[in-house]
């Protein structure tokens, strides 16, 4: 492979990656996340850093942040906006000691990601996952 002119994938290529993993789920699991926005960024702002009391912004690859789908549905009032934040540079940083492909990193962030949103087990979101790809 030629590596001449090639750079790392910029947060729009993250998007994009993110947004064909999203397609890739089983339907019936991409139709209970409507209303849930997707945004890449290259670290945590530092109040996410302190608040989960990581040693270093490598050490997650994306945040769930808004309330569950137990609270929203108990909540009468306005509920907080669900939103799911892919981390490019801890993601790129994994990917470069793992071997596996960016994609099925993107993927499975996402699946874990979204399974805090419905509260899945592990054992779920393996089996979603595995029905994904």
């Amino acid at each position: 492979m030629d590596w001449n002119g090639r750079k790392a994938p910029s947060l729009e290529d993250m998007e994009v990656l993110a947004e064909a993993a999203f397609a890739g789920l089983p339907a019936e699991f991409r139709a209970l996340v409507s209303g849930v926005v997707f945004l890449v960024q290259d670290f945590p702002d530092q109040s996410v850093t302190y608040e989960m009391e990581l040693e270093s912004p490598f050490d997650i690859l994306g945040l769930f942040q808004g309330s569950d789908l137990a609270a929203r549905e108990a909540n009468t009032g306005q509920p907080d906006p669900t939103m799911i934040f892919l981390y490019r540079r801890p993601i790129l940083d994994y990917w470069a000691e793992h071997h596996e492909t960016l994609d099925a990193i993107v993927r499975h962030v996402l699946i874990h990601e979204i399974g805090h949103h419905f509260g899945l087990s592990d054992a779920a979101m393996d089996a979603i996952e595995t029905a994904a790809g």
